[in-house]
């Protein structure tokens, strides 16, 4: 009976660890065409409220720290490094908790792809413009996408596991 549980927490670590590279290849798929087909600041309009347009934050969300004068490409990639090996092993203590697990790793997959811009570019390529009356929410990304699906579910999964007692 204990090695079936080992075999079946392995192997949810694994199904983890699959949808993280999905988040990461899809983003750095979608950044690629973006860094490959459009200069900075260009792009097209797909709806009244969304464009999208090649935007490079050299900050954290919503550009925090994107003027700090160069150390933060640093600061944020080690912090992206830590947090993806915590991210991993918390992955691999709980395989089995479904919620968890999905949030884990969509947050993961987030974080490597925008690793990956920060050591290849100096920066993260944004793209995704949404906008209502001319006023603009700051553009984003899929990693970024990822990362926001997952620390909602980390947060429902939390509010759940209070809510049975656990």
């Amino acid at each position: 009976m204990a090695r079936h549980t080992f075999i079946r927490n392995t192997t949810s670590y694994w199904v983890w660890l699959g949808l993280a590279l999905v988040v990461l290849l899809a983003d750095q798929f979608t950044k690629v065409l973006m860094v490959s087909a459009y200069q900075l600041g260009e792009g097209f309009p797909v709806t009244s409220f969304f464009n999208i347009v090649r935007v490079h934050n050299e900050g954290a969300a919503f550009s925090f720290l994107a003027t700090a004068g160069g150390w933060q490409r640093w600061f944020f990639t080690g912090l992206g490094v830590v947090a993806t090996i915590a991210m991993v092993w918390m992955l691999k203590k709980h395989p089995g908790q479904k919620l968890f697990g999905f949030a884990i790793a969509c947050i993961l997959g987030g974080a490597v792809g925008n690793v990956i811009d920060r050591v290849l570019y100096g920066y993260v390529v944004d793209f995704l413009d949404f906008y209502y009356a001319g006023i603009h929410f700051p553009a984003f990304n899929i990693a970024d996408s990822g990362i926001t699906v997952g620390a909602v579910c980390l947060i429902l999964d939390e509010v759940l596991r209070v809510r049975r007692g656990n």
